[in-house]
């Protein structure tokens, strides 16, 4: 059974989460890569504890799908420019799931969570450099790239946990 992370999963909720990460274990691990597989844990586990849990409802399949789908709208996976790269109708087949199926469902997730693509909430840690959201930050009502503002305003966006490092450090 996978891991529930810090984050503790009602009882009644916890096999079809366990059957949804399994999923999206194999299918990240053979089609896509580790961040995948960990953002969509953190995706099945945020499903999980929302009151009532979505995932009780319908078949694995289509929510492991949505999961990647999802994280895909958001981290551009259907993008042929970016690594790793993989047509949605090709996951969607990948997790036995109609495309339609998998894009509805992922829609469901996208709007119950608010996401958005470049969601710093749900982006690739490997793309969090290039993500312009991830730095915007509001200094005497400017929205500012932190990484252009001097270290000092730099160090109090991270202690303020606003930007995920201190650029002029790294």
């Amino acid at each position: 059974m996978p891991k529930k992370q810090a984050a503790s999963i009602p009882g009644t909720v916890e096999p079809f989460y366990a059957a949804i990460v399994n999923l999206t274990d194999a299918v990240c691990g053979q089609h896509l890569n580790n961040e995948y597989a960990e953002l969509a844990r953190r995706l099945a586990v945020t499903l999980a504890r929302k009151r009532p849990s979505p995932i009780v409802r319908g078949k694995p399949e289509i929510w492991a799908c949505a999961i990647i789908y999802a994280l895909g709208s958001v981290n551009f996976l259907f993008d042929k420019t970016q690594t790793p790269h993989m047509r949605a109708d090709k996951l969607c087949a990948v997790f036995g799931v109609s495309q339609n199926s998998g894009a509805n469902k992922a829609r469901l997730i996208r709007d119950m969570l608010k996401m958005y693509p470049f969601d710093p909430r749900w982006c690739l840690p490997s793309k969090i450099d290039d993500n312009p959201f991830v730095w915007m930050v509001q200094v005497n009502g400017m929205v500012v790239d932190a990484r252009r503002m001097p270290r000092e305003i730099q160090v109090i966006a991270y202690k303020k946990g606003l930007i995920p490092y201190i650029p002029a450090d790294k």
